[in-house]
């Protein structure tokens, strides 16, 4: 049996594009090496932009409830507290954006979110998958596991991290820098002796420290530690509280429990392709991120998110192949982008606010942005097509759902596109169609053309 769609890792990445190719009638599968969900913290925040990615997949209101507001920064020297710093920049809300802070969840609990919902619409996971090689065709992909299997598929899609088998498979190599000498560790544990209403940091000599952050929605704490040069990591609930003890007022036998441990070292990393042939990268397998700012997890759920409606068309509307060719066009210049701004953040150049919210981002230079107004203003072609209210229908829930919206006629008169009469004063005068996944395709001084925008995408 041929599926439609293989995707390789049950990250957020993977999770996310099985939700919606799920709710777009796609036959996919999500395979995952080890034997459940990744049981870590690790990237606990979401910001404004994958929250309006979650609301239009169906899931914001369970993250809401699983998570919690980043609490502000507590800074402690000798036991005693020096200043509270908060975490980010105030962004102003308005009616185009009416979300603009970051919402902490433990990366462990967005994934279980995610694959609930994934079950719910259908979907499967097959834990204890290991991919150990891939190859293609001009009908499908060929993937093979440890266990001597095999799977066919149309396309696969690479979300399994930045030690991806799949692209080190396709040979497509991955250029970055190290950003950070120090080796870094990472770990849940459960501790006593520290209120949970701040982020508490311990900083120590040469750069080196250790933070605390209560994990909203759990009873945990995330430790992070910057350590010497030269300190190997101790991953043991022992190394872990001798660390503590080191560097804060706290006894040892204050951590409690240690849930889960790593280690790291900051780098960069940015795939030479995101496509080769019939396989994509996408999240962590195609660009690797400082922890810094946040961008790492929503970049690659923001992958997943331009990538499924793309195969839902070709799959299921009909559309070309080709429009698949603007998944690495819009994507891997954003990643690129979005790397530059992790590593100022880590290095302290670009302070967490406007910059990493992501609300900015968009695709003016794609392909898929045309832009026919003699005098645009306001919303362009390839910008995220902002909230508001017109007649009494909220922009946000008429874009929800597999669906183009057009905005500024009474009818589209196409199959698949969904009108209504008017824009939102923020977009700015004209006719605007907007993507599945709420960027503005097409934008003219009338509705007269995008019949044609349509169809020279092949939809």
């Amino acid at each position: 049996m041929v599926m439609d769609v293989l995707i390789v890792g049950a990250g957020p990445t993977g999770l996310a594009l099985g939700i919606d190719l799920a709710r777009r009638g796609v036959a996919a599968l999500v395979v995952e090496r080890a034997e459940g969900l990744f049981p870590g913290s690790r990237g606990k925040g979401l910001q404004p932009r994958t929250l309006e990615v979650f609301d239009d997949l169906g899931v914001l209101e369970a993250i809401r409830a699983a998570g919690g507001p980043y609490p502000a920064r507590m800074i402690w020297r000798d036991g005693e507290r020096v200043g509270e710093q908060s975490m980010f920049e105030p962004v102003e809300t308005d009616e185009g954006a009416p979300d603009t802070e970051p919402l902490m969840v433990a990366q462990w609990r967005t994934q279980e979110v995610l694959y609930g919902r994934l079950t719910e619409l259908g979907g499967k996971v097959s834990f204890g998958r290991e991919v150990t090689g891939v190859a293609q065709d001009a009908d499908g992909v060929t993937v093979r596991f440890a266990d001597g299997t095999t799977a066919r598929a149309r396309y696969v899609v690479a979300a399994d991290g930045g030690r991806s088998v799949v692209r080190r498979a396709l040979g497509v190599g991955m250029t970055g820098e190290t950003v950070d000498p120090a080796r870094f560790l990472v770990a849940d544990i459960r501790l006593t002796g520290l209120d949970r209403d701040h982020w508490h940091t311990f900083p120590g000599a040469d750069d080196t420290g250790v933070a605390l952050c209560p994990l909203a929605g759990t009873d945990d704490f995330q430790l992070q530690a910057r350590l010497a040069q030269g300190t190997e990591p101790d991953l043991s609930l022992d190394g872990v509280r001798k660390l503590v003890a080191a560097y804060t007022h706290l006894d040892a036998e204050d951590v409690g429990q240690l849930r889960w441990a790593s280690d790291f070292r900051p780098r960069t990393g940015l795939a030479d392709r995101f496509r080769v042939g019939r396989v994509f990268l996408a999240g962590d397998a195609a660009h690797l991120h400082s922890p810094a700012g946040g961008q790492g997890l929503n970049t690659s759920v923001q992958d997943a998110y331009n990538l499924g409606w793309k195969l839902g068309a070709v799959l299921r509307g009909g559309a070309p192949d080709s429009l698949l060719d603007s998944y690495e066009e819009e994507r891997r210049s954003n990643a690129a982008a979005m790397l530059d701004l992790s590593t100022g953040v880590h290095r302290g150049e670009v302070r967490r606010g406007k910059a990493t919210v992501q609300l900015g981002l968009g695709y003016r230079e794609s392909s898929l942005s045309v832009e026919t107004r003699v005098d645009p203003t306001g919303v362009r072609a390839g910008d995220r097509a902002p909230d508001g209210t017109v007649s009494g229908v909220r922009l946000f829930d008429a874009f929800r759902g597999p669906h183009w919206t057009l905005l500024g006629a009474e009818t589209s008169g196409v199959a698949g596109v969904r009108a209504l009469p008017a824009a939102s004063e923020s977009y700015g005068p004209g006719v605007f169609l907007v993507r599945p996944d709420g960027y503005v395709g097409w934008a003219g001084d009338a509705a007269d053309g995008f019949e044609a925008y349509l169809a020279e995408v092949g939809l």
